[in-house]
């Protein structure tokens, strides 16, 4: 096998460890690239690496931007006492997609799980604890998904803000649902009908 075989064999693995493809859509999705070589795989692969040496994680909420602090964070505007917390960065942009919701957000990066020996330190539950002091927060949505480790976090989180109003989703979002596959009507009647925790 030449080295220009072994290198498409390992794109092609590459490409198959993406969340929706297989072995065969990695196949099929390597050959488009290359027959559109000019108009899909260079700018790809100049992206990519622009990506990987621009992309950092926000300090205050756990999005991803271009600067240490995301465009969400830096929006005066976004700062009305409530704050979202989602499980992780594709929630955010789940919530952010159905363009009603105008607070901050904070990601927890999961859920507990005792399981996987997740607690809260694993977490960014206490940075949650501790922004909502300092950021003079009066609501915490739980936005998380609506799974067994969700709610267990959910229920965590309600429990250690004694202060604060605290809600979560109501209608729309199915049990074992998760934000991201949601579509905008959904997300959009479940964050308008929150109840109290």
């Amino acid at each position: 096998m030449n080295n220009s075989s072994k290198n498409l064999d390992h794109l092609i693995e590459l490409m198959a460890k993406l969340p929706g493809l297989g072995p065969r859509s990695a196949r099929r999705a390597v050959l488009h690239m290359i027959k559109k070589r000019a108009l899909l795989m260079t700018p790809l692969a100049d992206v990519l690496a622009e990506v990987v040496q621009t992309v950092r994680e926000c300090i205050i909420c756990g999005n991803v931007g271009t600067s240490d602090t995301c465009d969400l964070c830096k929006n005066p505007k976004r700062s009305n006492g409530e704050i979202c917390v989602v499980e992780d960065v594709a929630d955010l942009w789940a919530m952010e997609r159905s363009n009603v919701f105008k607070g901050r957000y904070h990601v927890l990066g999961g859920t507990l799980s005792a399981l996987d020996a997740i607690g809260p330190d694993e977490l960014r539950i206490p940075r949650l604890i501790k922004r909502i002091h300092e950021e003079n927060i009066t609501e915490v949505i739980l936005a998380l998904n609506a799974t067994i480790d969700g709610q267990t976090t959910a229920h965590y989180i309600a429990d250690q803000l004694s202060e604060v109003r605290v809600s979560s989703l109501a209608q729309g979002v199915p049990i074992g649902g998760e934000l991201d596959y949601l579509d905008d009507g959904t997300i959009t009647a479940a964050l308008k009908a929150r109840k109290n925790l």
